[in-house]
């Protein structure tokens, strides 16, 4: 599908037929979504410059898809995507800029480009030119990576409450459930990092392009623009911090719920050892007054048995008043 802003009236036009259509001055953003091959090469022709396709936009390494060909300025980056489901994406972002014309190809739905074109749709100067509508649309990425990493923040910081308190909701009363309760936020935990890991990801190659943006033509004599880049850098270095911030929270809740749980398992570890040990002495004395000794007085003892029973109590009571006393129970 091919969308079109048209300063002329001032909103998408998606073009379904390509032909008779001819290239004008009204036309100031061609956003490709899911192209066809076909599509593509019409578009080639429009515009008269080469369009990477899906394939080598894959294979694009970091440090090449920034570059200035023909007169044409080709950046990419890595967005977010299904940052609201259980498994978080990123996706590759073709931005051309060419003659006054921005252009982009995506083959995925992140949000921002939606809430953008709706937004440019009411607000017809965020698109006066190809460079204002990729300022404009790099503006409303940051925005919504940062909603993420607010959101984001926010389950952390729930996360950090319930394990330092150890405020932990029982299911069904006990220790298991403690360690059930643990072992769902360790879940959580990783579904956080596995999440701030992509933002970062998506962070730093937003950076690496918007450092890029002042070499296209299209800035040149545009301080007003050039202020808009210097204000998004700012924008992204800070939400880049604020992403390692919660790096460092995460792997510190991290090692603090195994803890917890290494804690509980020692727990249970001791209560068993204890166990042993209580028995342990009773055993003992139950194993000798039960060797077959023809000559064993306590046997013909009329208080002989009382007496055993006796001392297996006292060997059992013993030790368990000991590690009372102690604070070990």
């Amino acid at each position: 599908m091919i969308r079109v802003y048209r300063t002329d009236l001032d909103q998408f036009v998606v073009i379904d037929n390509t032909n008779g259509i001819s290239l004008d001055d009204s036309m100031v953003w061609f956003d490709l979504d899911h192209p066809t091959p076909g599509e593509e090469d019409w578009m080639e022709s429009l515009l008269g410059l080469e369009l990477p396709t899906k394939e080598e936009m894959k294979g694009i390494e970091p440090s090449s898809r920034l570059y200035r060909e023909n007169g044409a300025t080709y950046m990419g980056a890595n967005l977010l995507w299904k940052a609201d489901s259980e498994n978080p994406e990123t996706t590759h972002v073709a931005f051309i800029l060419f003659n006054g014309k921005l252009v982009t190809i995506r083959y995925a739905e992140p949000r921002p480009f939606t809430a953008f074109q709706l937004y440019a749709a009411r607000n017809a100067t965020v698109c006066s030119g190809g460079a204002a509508s990729l300022l404009g649309l790099m503006e409303a990425i940051v925005d919504r990576t940062a909603e993420i990493l607010e959101h984001t923040g926010v389950t952390v910081e729930k996360l950090s409450h319930r394990i330092a308190t150890r405020r932990l909701e029982a299911r069904s009363g006990g220790k298991k459930a403690l360690g059930d309760e643990l072992e769902k936020h360790l879940g959580d935990i990783v579904a956080c990092q596995n999440l701030s890991a992509k933002i970062r990801d998506s962070l730093m190659s937003l950076n690496r392009m918007v450092g890029f943006m002042p070499q296209a033509k299209e800035f040149d004599n545009a301080p007003l623009l050039r202020e808009q880049i210097v204000t998004l850098e700012h924008d992204i270095k800070s939400l880049i911090d604020h992403t390692g911030f919660m790096n460092g929270t995460l792997n510190f809740l991290l090692d603090a719920a195994l803890g917890l749980i290494n804690i509980e398992q020692n727990a249970i570890i001791k209560i068993f050892s204890i166990a042993a040990v209580v028995f342990l002495p009773p055993t003992l004395v139950a194993s000798i007054y039960g060797m077959n000794f023809s000559h064993m007085p306590e046997l013909e003892w009329w208080y002989g048995y009382p007496f055993a029973l006796g001392m297996m109590v006292c060997s059992g009571v013993g030790p368990y008043w000991f590690f009372k006393r102690k604070g070990w129970l």
